[in-house]
């Protein structure tokens, strides 16, 4: 290739635990497989730098900003979407604690960090508060619910 040309990519990821085969262009992110190609779109766009964390899933159970990640990295991984968490009806446990605990006020970040905590819980099914925020730190929520966020995870 020359000249910045890209070419097609025939891929096959595993999200949410089914099989999806998708034709991407070679530059095209796994943020947005997700939300052009399969529809997946609690998953958000913010920064496009990996560095606010709107757009993180789990790759193999490790937080991971889909904005900069290629989708033909996410080739041969595991991806989980905020959409992932429940298991059908049944929400997460931490699903669940953000709505009892009205984590949320606009949203628009949740989703990445509810798929970080849900990692964190997997890895420490009770963390203390230093754990829980040291998993959120990449998170940038500018509504000001940190601190009820904080406590949801707690919860959960």
């Amino acid at each position: 290739m020359t000249g910045g040309a890209t070419q097609d990519l025939d891929l096959m990821l595993v999200v949410n635990g089914v099989r999806c085969q998708v034709t991407v262009d070679s530059g095209t992110t796994l943020l947005n497989v997700l939300r052009g190609e399969l529809g997946l779109t609690g998953t958000r766009f913010g920064c496009g730098s990996g560095l606010c964390g709107a757009c993180f899933v789990l790759v193999d159970a490790r937080p991971t900003a889909s904005c900069d990640l290629p989708a033909s990295a996410a080739v041969g991984t595991n991806v989980v979407t905020v959409e992932g968490l429940s298991d059908g009806d049944k929400l997460h446990p931490v699903q669940r604690a953000f709505i009892e605990e009205q984590a949320a006020q606009c949203g628009y970040c949740v989703s990445g960090i509810l798929v970080s905590a849900a990692a964190l819980l997997a890895a420490n099914p009770a963390p203390d508060e230093p754990a829980v925020l040291a998993a959120l730190e990449r998170h940038l929520c500018r509504c000001g619910a940190q601190r009820r966020m904080v406590k949801a995870v707690m919860r959960a």
